[in-house]
């Protein structure tokens, strides 16, 4: 016999398979049918809770980034504590690759991706930076964008293979200088 489920439960379970299916399927190839056959829900269901695909990602593409405190950080150590944060984000949460490839073809994608950044990594790099806030945040955003898209998405070799420690090794002096020059 079936369990029942609670509301909170099937709205979670329901955020939970989009997650997945954004993730290894994309916006644009995800439908909310798919994401209620996951759940073994009706899609009325998935529809009763969150009306529109747009809604759905918009929620199920929310996610924390967590930026560690970067007051005491010495400038050239900050690439050295930033990176291994980006990295658990990139290889542990589908939600932020899903975002990512979305952006491109997604306002709704896009916005979320610029709502992360405006109120996540902005104040978190502001904080550490000596003048031009918004114009260093967004060269960092740039380039850590630029290398998430090219490492996880496109898998370009041989980025997709490197090692964390190459890879900020690489990538860590041109973030120290646009945080601190």
């Amino acid at each position: 016999m079936a369990r029942p489920r609670s509301a909170t439960s099937t709205r979670a379970a329901i955020l939970d398979a989009a997650r997945a299916r954004f993730g290894n399927d994309g916006y644009e190839r995800t439908t909310m049918r798919a994401v209620a056959s996951d759940v073994g829900v009706d899609a009325a269901m998935v529809v009763r809770y969150f009306k529109t695909k747009d809604t759905l990602f918009a929620e199920a593409a929310t996610f924390e980034l967590d930026l560690p405190d970067l007051h005491d950080v010495d400038p050239e150590q900050l690439a050295s504590v930033l990176m291994p944060r980006f990295f658990e984000v990139w290889e542990t949460d589908g939600t932020f690759l899903a975002l990512l490839r979305a952006a491109a073809t997604s306002s709704t994608a896009a916005q979320t991706m610029l709502d992360v950044f405006a109120h996540q990594v902005a104040p978190s790099l502001a904080a550490i930076t000596p003048d031009r806030h918004a114009e260093r945040a967004a060269l960092v955003g740039s380039q850590i964008l630029g290398l998430a898209f090219s490492r996880y998405v496109l898998r370009v070799p041989p980025l997709a293979s490197m090692s964390h420690d190459d890879v900020v090794r690489w990538v860590g002096p041109t973030l120290t200088r646009y945080l601190t020059d």
